[in-house]
């Protein structure tokens, strides 16, 4: 049977300039999720901040970023680096005076395991990447959204928040938490014309997401829990996160958007 949706036309063709004038910093951005998502933002008009921690693969994805004409700068940032989160929000002022829109996309899984048997360093690194670090980008990007009048933040989170995976137990907590982070932030800020909502990718085919798709087997029982019967694709994510960050989505605030060709999904 022919997986549903299995010539999906690319976003490309749906290149708008919603987001003109628009800046927007996206972490991890350098591949995967992440880069389609600063392409898609760039594609719409909006100048990009993108950021990772290797300064080969940030070099990387901004020559291609310009090369595709769209106004980016590139820079390295480990979330978890207070030093380094400052210097990607002073470039943001720095090189274009500020910033309307956060994409927090930065997420590790660092090993493998069941929950009850998880290294307890592992588990404080996935919870201090995943959520204290998002958690911190917001606080930190708050003040300066302010001062713009308003903005955007939103969360990347998983189907596995909803469905935990299980090799992928503590990745899967972190996510589920930062479903109620997006909740807890969106009541606080609304007064201050700054919207916080969240994005739920499926499984989606990138390098973070091999240790569930590395091998048939693995594909094949990933698949299992999903309608359409594919892996997403990182720009299918993408253009979720341009229509929440876009007056599209103007009356939307404290919600996940799930993207996950029909996966199951609810706590």
């Amino acid at each position: 049977m022919e997986p549903i949706n299995q010539h999906f036309t690319s976003t490309k063709n749906f290149h708008s300039t919603r987001l003109k004038g628009k800046v927007a910093i996206v972490t991890a951005s350098s591949e995967g999720i992440g880069l389609a998502i600063a392409k898609r933002l760039g594609d719409e008009g909006a100048s990009i901040i993108i950021s990772s921690r290797k300064e080969a693969n940030v070099k990387k994805a901004t020559e291609s970023l310009r090369g595709e004409g769209i106004n980016v700068e590139g820079i390295v940032c480990h979330v978890s680096d207070a030093d380094q989160r400052k210097k990607l929000f002073d470039t943001a002022k720095s090189k274009f005076g500020g910033f309307d829109i956060l994409v927090s996309n930065a997420a590790v899984n660092p090993a493998v395991s069941p929950v009850l048997e998880t290294d307890e360093a592992v588990w404080d690194k996935i919870f201090d990447v995943n959520v204290k670090s998002a958690w911190l980008l917001a606080k930190e990007a708050y003040p300066e959204l302010i001062k713009r009048g308003g903005g955007s933040i939103v969360f990347v989170s998983s189907i596995a928040a909803y469905q935990p995976m299980e090799p992928l137990g503590p990745y899967s907590i972190s996510k589920t938490t930062l479903l109620g982070l997006t909740k807890a932030i969106a009541y606080e800020v609304v007064r201050d014309n700054i919207r916080v909502n969240c994005v739920a990718p499926g499984i989606v085919a990138t390098k973070f997401s091999s240790a569930i798709t590395s091998s048939e087997a693995a594909k094949e029982k990933s698949l299992s829990i999903v309608p359409m019967k594919r892996l997403g694709k990182p720009e299918e994510i993408a253009s979720a996160v341009a229509f929440l960050v876009s007056d599209d989505a103007s009356y939307m605030t404290g919600e996940t958007l799930v993207v996950a060709g029909g996966t199951y999904a609810h706590l």
